[in-house]
């Protein structure tokens, strides 16, 4: 018998606001703001959108699933975006491309025939060699300000035992997030207030869509298949014993780009990493989700 297929299914759907669950909201803050951030000083989108985008979806994926599914940015396309400086029409285009191809193959059952066919252990390796991956780029972060990493991890182990030993909650990432803030506060000084202004809808150009489509669609479907969808399946079962199936993600991944990439909201995804991330440091419910989202 299939070892997915065996394990439990269901659990608790209820949806919870705690301090650990507000711990846990800002898990996966560490990938979205430096992709979002970098890919609005190298090409001059305004950010207001891709944040808004990606609060608004926090917020329903969390009603919507009721776990802490992550909504992220999608990694290659911003690697891509930052290193190119794309712009507003290409980006959009990926969003509305990547956005019909996975609706498809949602409600075709696509991925679950893929995930029939695709290992485990290949999974389980996406998720290891995503981990590495941002391990080696934290790095380059920790060379730059050694002293504010190394405040950061020990903020971060000292919680992880006295959480553990004492049944408190771990505010580590919290406490990380606050004293970032409050040091660039100090710096730099208060970010001026401003209104966000209406979305315009955005209407790619002819040559738009073959330049994304070749660029940065292509580049971005594996990372999505193997780590927004398949793995971040796999790791629900792993962590909360409830089947979150990878149709169903592939169809929000669709959705959600469809109807917000034409807006100016940068093409989003789901993640393992983000719902390790969000676990680890306490979300359990969807309420880590509509935390985040309200944050946001």
């Amino acid at each position: 018998m299939d070892s997915r297929a065996s394990r439990e299914k269901g659990g608790d759907d209820r949806i919870r606001f705690s301090l650990r669950e507000l711990s846990g909201s800002v898990g996966d803050f560490g990938t979205i703001f430096p992709i979002i951030l970098g890919v609005g000083i190298a090409t001059g989108m305004n950010i207001s959108f891709a944040f808004l985008g990606v609060a608004l979806w926090f917020i329903i994926s969390g009603f919507y699933y009721r776990l802490p599914i992550p909504i992220e940015p999608m990694k290659a396309i911003g690697a891509i975006a930052i290193a190119e400086g794309l712009t507003a029409g290409e980006i959009a285009a990926s969003g509305i491309i990547i956005g019909l191809l996975f609706l498809i193959i949602g409600y075709a059952k696509g991925m679950e025939r893929l995930r029939k066919i695709i290992p485990e252990s290949v999974i389980r390796g996406i998720q290891v060699g995503l981990a590495l991956i941002l391990l080696k780029t934290s790095l380059g972060y920790i060379i730059l300000d050694p002293f504010f990493a190394a405040l950061a991890v020990g903020i971060i182990i000292i919680f992880f035992f006295a959480s553990n030993h004492k049944k408190i909650p771990d505010l580590s990432s919290l406490l990380v997030i606050g004293i970032g803030l409050a040091a660039g506060i100090y710096l730099t000084g208060l970010p001026p207030f401003r209104m966000i202004p209406l979305p315009e809808l955005i209407i790619p150009l002819s040559g738009d869509w073959l330049f994304a489509t070749v660029h940065l669609v292509i580049p971005q479907i594996p990372l999505t298949l193997g780590n927004a969808i398949l793995a971040t399946s796999l790791l629900t079962l792993d962590l909360f014993k409830r089947e979150v199936e990878p149709d169903r993600l592939s169809k929000t991944i669709g959705i959600m780009n469809i109807l917000s990439c034409p807006f100016g909201a940068f093409p989003m995804c789901h993640g393992a990493g983000g719902l390790a991330a969000q676990y680890r440091f306490g979300a359990r419910t969807g309420g880590a989700n509509i935390i985040a989202g309200v944050l946001i």
